[in-house]
């Protein structure tokens, strides 16, 4: 079981003298411009002949990134993500509050038939799927507001990991082409549906789950975007009636060095050197697996 979890200156006043953003940047501590509209613009023009020649149609590119804008907000959230700037606890006091809790009760109440399709089809329990539901989007009641095909712009653009939103904007650009949604709006990073699919995981992964010829992730009817979601999960080994991890203790004068996910053990193992289920009890028998310390020593 794995256990998921002065130059510069000058620099800078030029950049700021041409009209581009300024921001800090938390990973190397030191500013950096962020870009303009005028360098997407361009930016797109020579990204066009890469996203025709990985198979999206000059008619779909010209329609879709016609007068596609650039949006500094995006960046900026690119550089302050949530999951990286709290810590774990204050993240899952948010992620896991007790009305986020209540309202996926509900949620499987409403949506069980289809819920427990998905489960029969796919060997992935209800309460997961729907905790995922809940946690992307809280059940469908926001999916994001941004265009999608402008914050991977932007983000391909920018350039700190630009070949990783570029192909991402290549699999969005084909979404559009193939007909499944004539327009889509998401996350800053260009997650978008009930479940918050990137569009290369709606390639592998997205099913039409009601029959009506599109994978739609997006619309006020679930059941895609569920079925997707339990397909992602069987795809990566989800195990029905198997926990995802659980909590343990570790000995005094623990190695730290083993707690990553690259060390992995055989639970007999851990429990020779010491881990113990929350309470004092035996670790149980899920296979092999890591520990990981999110909260840090």
């Amino acid at each position: 079981m794995r256990v998921f979890a002065g130059v510069i200156a000058a620099a800078l006043a030029g950049a700021a003298a041409q009209g581009q953003t300024i921001l800090p940047d938390p990973v190397a501590g030191v500013e950096v411009e962020m870009g303009t509209q005028a360098g997407l613009d361009a930016w797109v023009e020579g990204f066009r002949p890469r996203a025709l020649a990985a198979g999206v149609a000059a008619s779909t590119f010209d329609a879709a990134l016609r007068g596609v804008a650039f949006d500094p907000k995006v960046v900026e959230r690119d550089r302050n993500q949530n999951e990286f700037s709290k810590t774990i606890w204050d993240y899952l006091d948010t992620a896991v509050s007790e009305d986020r809790v209540a309202l996926g009760l509900k949620a499987i109440a409403r949506n069980r038939a289809l819920l427990e399709r998905i489960e029969a089809e796919y060997g992935v329990e209800k309460e997961v799927v729907a905790a995922v539901w809940g946690l992307e989007s809280a059940y469908g009641t926001y999916r994001g507001d941004l265009p999608v095909l402008g914050s991977l712009a932007t983000l391909a653009y920018e350039g700190r990991r630009g070949a990783f939103f570029e192909k991402e904007l290549i699999a969005a650009l084909k979404i559009v082409q193939g007909g499944h949604v004539e327009r889509f709006d998401g996350s800053w990073a260009g997650a978008s549906g009930h479940t918050q699919f990137m569009p290369s995981s709606w390639e592998r992964f997205a099913v039409d789950f009601d029959g009506d010829g599109k994978k739609n992730l997006w619309g006020d009817d679930p059941a895609d975007a569920l079925a997707s979601t339990a397909n992602y999960l069987r795809y990566w080994g989800w195990v029905k009636g198997q926990p995802w991890g659980v909590e343990v203790t570790l000995p005094q004068g623990f190695d730290y060095d083993q707690t990553t996910e690259r060390v992995v053990k055989p639970v007999l193992d851990w429990q020779a050197l010491g881990v113990r289920l929350v309470g004092g009890a035996d670790l149980p028998e899920h296979g092999p697996g890591s520990i990981l310390l999110p909260g840090g020593h």
